[in-house]
Order: structure tokens, then sequence, then C-alpha cells
């Protein structure tokens, strides 16, 4: 059985970056047109923060409790800013391995704050699933196929080398020779 050309994997790869990118900026973008109902004091973040207090403990809780809540409207526009900004580079294909690392940075941090470090069952949800596919991006070069990294990247196509003549055959000879005689010859 012969396997798929690596352009059939660059553009079915490409195409799953398409696809998350738009998924980030489904959630991103309302994020930004319902402000209201995300930002502190009463939206979604909000809650959201409160909540990952009480689920996490460790490093993470303190991070939340004493950097995020403290500044929680730093940390709101950051998460809509970093969704949008991953969703815009992986759709477009614009440095999207920025964009993959971004999104695997944001997928962990939710799934972080849901205390999903030390259940199974967050590790199965859609954060892990969008921290991996996220992954996927950053660790290969899916804008190459069906994006910008794709025309700023390509590269001169070589210059082509004459042809290398073929190596002539090469046949064992046994030539006779004469014993060494005199001060070289080995001693018994």
């Amino acid at each position: 059985m012969k396997l798929p050309s690596p352009r059939t994997y660059a553009f079915w790869l490409a195409i799953a970056r398409i696809y998350l990118g738009a998924f980030w900026l489904m959630h991103g973008i309302p994020k930004f047109l319902q402000s209201d109902q995300f930002m502190p004091p009463n939206g979604f973040i909000t809650n959201f923060i409160t909540d990952g207090i009480t689920k996490t403990t460790g490093p993470y809780h303190d991070f939340l409790a004493n950097t995020v809540q403290p500044n929680i409207n730093v940390f709101a526009e950051l998460v809509r800013l970093g969704e949008v900004v991953t969703g815009c580079l992986l759709l477009l294909g614009f440095f999207t391995r920025l964009g993959g690392f971004l999104g695997a940075f944001l997928a962990l941090n939710y799934l972080l704050a849901k205390g999903g470090a030390y259940h199974a069952e967050a590790w199965s949800g859609l954060d892990a699933l969008t921290m991996v596919f996220s992954l996927v991006n950053f660790v290969l070069p899916t804008g190459r196929m069906l994006g910008v990294d794709g025309l700023l990247g390509r590269r001169p196509r070589p210059i082509p080398m004459p042809a290398q003549p073929a190596a002539a055959n090469v046949h064992a000879e046994f030539v006779e020779e004469k014993p060494i005689t005199g001060p070289t010859a080995p001693r018994d």
C-alpha cells in the first residue's frame, strides 16, 4: 500500500489549522462584542477566576489568587486579545508556530483553572483537545500549505547541477610480485 504524498498530509493539516483558527476566533470575538458579559466586575471572567481559586491547589492556586484576581482587568484583556490573535494567526497561516504556542498556552491555563491538572476526565475535554491541536501547529509547519507562511517561506529552487559522469566499474586484479628480501623483509 502506498502512503499519500507529503502535500496531501500538508493539505489536511492546513484544514485542521484553519478550523482551529476559526474556533479561537469564534470564542474570542464575542468577548469583544459583548464585553459586559465577559469583563469584570459582573462578567464571565470574574466567576471563572473565582471558581478556579476554589478548584485549584498549589502554585497555580496561588497564581490565580495573588496575581490574576487582583489584576483581573488586565488578564481579561489578555485572554480575549490572546484568543483573537491566536485565531487570526492560525486562520491566516501566518506565524503559525506562534499561534500554536499561544493556543496551547491559553488552553493549558483554562484546563488548570478548572482544576484539571490532577483529574483524568478534564484531560479528555475540549480544553485538552484544543491544547493538543494547538501543539500540532506549534510543532509542525502547518502554515506552509494554504497559509501566508508558505508564501513568505518559499525557498528558491536550487540551481540544477550538471549530471556527474557515472563512475567506472572497478575490477580487482592480482599482480605477481617478487618476494621481499633484504633489510625490509619481516623477521620470522
